[in-house]
């Protein structure tokens, strides 16, 4: 290629991300113009004067567009099934699942080599009478019995009784209720430090004043302490209404701990115990994040934490009502900012500088994190392609017209086409004839490579070699059957994949209907009990179980049809197993990568179409049901103890049959 010819295609680069650029900068002003436009309209009376009106058409129209985003009459009895699913399994979960008489006799009577004694913090402060006495009750109810409650009261004259209820409960206690009335309200914070002076016990817990714990919380928590060394528990939790923890609202089945699903948002909550010594001198809630003191806590004390222990059963009930949060978080609107400020504390001290915390459409207090990007390391990305010359050039064309970030090169590597169509957009690709028996061709600005791979389809093999072949520190495996949709898909995915506890980072896909064909990988779930897509086939604009859909998260695995990471750590683990010739070869990458202690994210935040997955044909009979009954009889070999031991980040009270976050069903896994 002749100097001018370098020349006109560097400006012509030049001014192709410029104008990217400008069209992301406009974007961002006519983003913070409507944001204030839309501030303006939430802080007017009339607006607030309407919520109750607007609440009941919203409900209305949700109702009306879950329905239409089943996408079939097929969807929309999966979705009345679902619901059915969950109302059956909420008869599981209730007083239901209380101890009977001689299982509460059982747990009573036993006896742990660490009979550790849990201080229960619960700061009060005007109390409602029956809120306060069912709260005494289920701490009193407790089958284990180590236990201290601490309660440091910072209520007014009018709800004097509040301390009668307590010092007569204290009474019946046996010394193990300590009630000390304020002279001032010193807000949840200052309470329950006040709490936390008169605890003596080796762990801490943290308990609502108006919520309620299951009878056999603390029993469960001592068993993992001495089982497992657990320094930092919590366990799952329901939301409930009209006094009766039978009648939820939410259940929240949480993963195990998850740090990037906690700095997005508070996923832990409620019941946390944790070993007094976590604390390390400092102060357990600190008033400056008042509204959001749970967050900043749990941020501090499982950084410190050697073992986090989730135990998978809703064992904590919060109640739901008029000026709660768990009704309702625009009743504390400064615990918004407050969860800003905590989880950039947090970051802060991880040695993050210059990100950016924004609230979700999910929810206020679900949070997008960008992150700045260290420089602008070179990116490969690796095509596998057999003809299909309208895909890959969809495909390509979308990289090259789409993406903001400009430090990339394309390795296309080429298994045996025959059509005349995909040799003449190579030969548009290059800049010149392609020669079908040439090992490497590079383009003139070395932009586009070409390798040819002449074995027989090995999805592993070939994409083994173009990693071999790549001069990026970066390799992004991609299908050339996707379509970029997010022009910044690349820096929101490098932005994970640079740090040091990474190892794959995938992106959200889309079938060319818009429903969604890759949110994350879970292990053991499918027909085959190997790997399967959570979220499958929901409606694009799903926020997802609990809102999973609305932030980046940590996975198990993440689908090689978009999956970026270090080439290193490709290398080092081995790349791609070439025994996994078609079917699960990313998951097996991803494990690989989790066997040395890193984290795989999956960020809806990087979007593409995945357009021909959807119709590629089935995998359930014939030649390719026998491979793929091989591949998966490998994998369960090969993780045997993996599987055997569950997806950390999907939660066992889920069916392993399903996608869509449906509940096992009399502990069946159905």
């Amino acid at each position: 290629m002749e100097e001018t010819d370098y020349r006109e295609a560097y400006e012509a680069e030049r001014l192709k991300c410029t104008d990217l650029a400008g069209r992301v900068a406009d974007l961002e002003a006519e983003n913070k113009e409507l944001k204030g436009k839309l501030d303006r309209i939430h802080n007017n009376s009339l607006w607030k004067a309407s919520r109750p009106f607007r609440r009941c058409v919203h409900w209305l129209i949700r109702q009306k567009d879950r329905l239409w985003n089943c996408g079939s009459f097929k969807g929309v009895l999966r979705k009345l099934d679902y619901k059915r699913r969950e109302r059956a399994a909420m008869r599981q979960f209730g007083t239901a699942s209380f101890p009977t008489q001689s299982q509460a006799e059982a747990e009573r009577a036993t006896v742990f080599p660490r009979m550790v004694k849990i201080s229960i913090l619960v700061p009060l402060w005007n109390n409602a009478r029956k809120f306060q006495i069912e709260m005494l009750d289920s701490v009193m109810n407790q089958t284990y019995a180590n236990w201290e409650l601490c309660l440091a009261d910072g209520s007014d004259e009018k709800h004097r009784y509040i301390e009668e209820i307590c010092r007569e409960y204290a009474e019946r206690a046996g010394g193990r209720i300590v009630y000390k009335r304020l002279e001032r309200n010193e807000g949840i914070s200052g309470n329950t430090n006040a709490c936390l002076k008169m605890a003596t016990g080796e762990y801490i817990g943290l308990l609502d004043q108006d919520d309620l714990l299951h009878p056999s919380v603390l029993y469960e928590y001592v068993k993992a302490i001495n089982r497992q060394g657990a320094d930092y528990l919590y366990c799952d939790e329901i939301t409930f209404k009209r006094g009766d923890i039978n009648k939820m609202v939410t259940m929240h089945f949480k993963p195990d701990y998850a740090p990037d699903n906690l700095r997005a948002n508070n996923y832990i909550c409620h019941f946390s115990v944790f070993a007094r010594e976590l604390l390390d001198g400092n102060e357990l809630f600190r008033t400056k994040f008042d509204g959001s003191q749970d967050h900043d806590m749990i941020l501090r004390l499982t950084d410190n934490a050697k073992r986090i222990v989730h135990v998978p059963r809703p064992l904590y009930y919060w109640r739901s009502h008029s000026g709660s949060v768990a009704s309702d978080i625009s009743a504390k609107p400064y615990a918004i900012e407050a969860a800003k400020g905590a989880v950039a504390e947090h970051l802060r001290k991880q040695g993050y500088e210059h990100f950016v915390i924004e609230s979700t459409r999910a929810f206020e207090t679900i949070f997008r994190i960008r992150y700045q990007l260290a420089g602008s390391p070179k990116i490969t990305i690796v095509i596998a392609n057999k003809d299909h010359a309208e895909d890959l050039e969809r495909c390509v064309t979308s990289i090259l017209e789409r993406s903001t970030y400009s430090n990339y090169e394309i390795v296309i590597v080429e298994n045996n086409s025959s059509s005349e169509e995909i040799q003449k957009y190579y030969s548009r690709l290059l800049g010149y004839e392609y020669k079908k028996d040439c090992a490497v061709q590079r383009s003139g600005d070395n932009k586009i490579t070409i390798v040819t791979y002449k074995g027989e389809f090995n999805y592993s093999a070939i994409n083994n070699l173009g990693v071999s072949c790549a001069s990026g520190e970066y390799v992004l495996l991609l299908n050339n059957d996707t379509e970029v949709i997010t022009v910044n898909w690349m820096e929101e995915l490098l932005m994970y994949a640079q740090r040091s506890d990474v190892g794959a980072v995938g992106a959200k896909l889309y079938y060319g209907d818009e429903t969604i064909q890759h949110a994350g990988v879970v292990i053991g779930l499918g027909a085959h009990r190997t790997a399967g897509h959570v979220h499958y086939r929901q409606h694009r604009q799903n926020f997802g179980y609990m809102g999973r859909l609305s932030y980046a998260q940590d996975v198990t695995a993440v689908t090689g049809a978009c999956m970026l990471l270090k080439k290193s750590l490709f290398t080092e683990v081995g790349g791609l197993d070439e025994g996994f010739a078609v079917s699960l070869n990313d998951v097996d990458l991803c494990l690989k990568l989790r066997a040395k202690g890193l984290l795989n994210v999956f960020t809806p935040f990087a979007e593409l179409y995945h357009r021909e997955s959807a119709s590629r044909g089935s995998d359930d009979r014939g030649e390719r049901a026998e491979r793929y009954r091989r591949e998966s009889e490998r994998f369960r070999e090969k993780w045997k103890k993996e599987l055997e031991a569950g997806d950390p980040y999907y939660n066992p009270n889920f069916s392993l049959d399903r996608s869509d976050f449906s509940l096992r069903i009399d502990g069946a896994g159905s």
